[in-house]
């Protein structure tokens, strides 16, 4: 069976569901965005939503696809930075009970956390605090970097690229363009099959032409929303899709309740949404990567992947944050089989 690594931001997302949008105006939260802020920040925004109904799950969006398809029976492993904290150790032990193997660097820095702002419509806004996760550089993967100067043989994770068959990459994290480029040419290097999710439309917009010189150099598929999409090709869903799918091998264009597009060479696929009861839309797109990705490592038809990419959307939609009870997944892996 091949296996997949994923590389992004360690986080823990703390999930506050919200009675209105007025609380994200009073905060300056563009809703549907991800903002970057610092601890002290941070610490505002949590102590103005003290006493509200909260939860917290392993996050980070390629840590919540590397989770889901380890719950689907694929061997995993994740490169992330935590720290030696209580949120840390959570980090991992989530990640270890699902069964992905963790390629991870202890920092001394608090671990990152997500603070995921849900909307009576299931909008989700991130007020994101890296933490430990912006540490994660192109000298942890074994490269020199005038930026790292601490001895590579100290904190590398090695080249664990030549274990692994697929390499999936978040959008986030294209604001570390060294970090980036390395470990995409590392995967390449090493015949990997590498993918990236875009992540979010403001991340898109600051990085557009390095993401495009990006994925036409080393990345084989992309998968983006329709925001994402636009932001990164100026065209609606069907346009954006052609668009992208001249820089790389597979483009995945999802379009919420109206399901996704999908574009391999000629070849052009429709998949429909599942009908769901919307709770949190927190991790549908990555649950959706996770689902396309067991399926085509799987070699499957592409209508496959996508239609297995949806039931996972659809599914984790339903409950709040990006995990699912066992149960589910149990029941999932029967409908797929």
């Amino acid at each position: 069976m091949k296996k997949i690594l994923g590389m992004g931001n360690a986080l823990v997302d703390i999930m506050i569901p919200l009675d209105d949008d007025l609380t994200l105006a009073e905060l300056g939260l563009p809703k549907g965005s991800m903002q970057l802020f610092d601890k002290e920040r941070s610490n505002q925004i949590l102590d103005k939503l003290k006493g509200r109904k909260w939860s917290q799950s392993a996050g980070g969006s390629a840590a919540n696809t590397v989770h889901g398809l380890s719950c689907l029976g694929a061997p995993t492993g994740y490169i992330g930075v935590i720290g030696e904290d209580e949120l840390g150790g959570f980090f991992v032990r989530e990640l270890i009970n699902a069964g992905v193997e963790p390629h991870l660097i202890h920092s001394t820095e608090e671990t990152g956390r997500a603070i995921a702002l849900i909307s009576p419509d299931s909008e989700r806004t991130f007020a994101t605090f890296l933490g430990a996760a912006i540490e994660l550089s192109a000298e942890h993967l074994g490269v020199p970097s005038s930026q790292f100067p601490v001895p590579s043989s100290q904190f590398s994770v090695g080249n664990i690229f030549s274990h692994y068959d697929y390499f999936h990459l978040e959008g986030y994290l294209v604001l570390n363009h060294e970090l980036v480029e390395v470990a995409a040419m590392l995967a390449k290097k090493n015949n990997l099959v590498v993918s990236i999710d875009l992540a979010s439309y403001n991340v898109v917009e600051a990085n557009r032409d390095f993401l495009e010189e990006i994925i036409k150099k080393y990345v084989d598929i992309v998968f983006a929303n329709e925001e994402e999409a636009k932001a990164f090709t100026g065209k609606e869903p069907p346009e954006a899709l052609s668009e992208i799918s001249k820089l790389c091998k597979i483009a995945v264009v999802k379009t919420g309740s109206k399901g996704s597009m999908v574009k391999r060479g000629k070849e052009v696929v429709q998949i429909d949404a599942i009908p769901a009861n919307v709770v949190d839309t927190t991790g549908a797109g990555d649950l959706y990567a996770s689902g396309f990705l067991y399926g085509l490592s799987n070699d499957m038809p592409l209508k496959r992947c996508g239609e297995i990419g949806a039931l996972l959307a659809g599914s984790v939609i339903e409950v709040i944050g990006s995990k699912m009870p066992t149960a589910v997944w149990r029941d999932l892996i029967g409908k797929i089989q």
